[in-house]
């Protein structure tokens, strides 16, 4: 299993329910092949240029260990949620 970090940015006029479903959602996909490390919330932030029409963007930081194969599954999920503004998934080094 390979350690991974994915920061995804989610639309900030989202409740607070609705982000805390969201990271559970993400966390419970992440947790079904692997194990989630730490879920940092960051809160709003503004970007540091316009994306999908908004300024501000809600920021997390998901750490986990997963089989390769799980990255691909992931990254599906974040493109098809609205919610999403952006996302990246990073392998961490040895």
């Amino acid at each position: 299993m390979n350690k991974y970090e994915s920061v995804v940015i989610i639309n900030p006029n989202l409740e607070v329910e609705g982000i805390k479903t969201l990271i559970a959602k993400f966390s419970d996909l992440i947790n079904s092949n692997g194990t989630v490390s730490s879920v940092e919330e960051l809160g709003k932030r503004k970007l540091a240029y316009e994306i999908k029409k908004q300024n501000e963007g809600y920021y997390v930081v998901i750490k986990f260990e997963a089989k390769s194969e799980l990255i691909a599954e992931l990254e599906r999920v974040y493109r098809i949620t609205d919610e999403v503004i952006k996302f990246i998934v990073v392998k961490e080094e040895e």
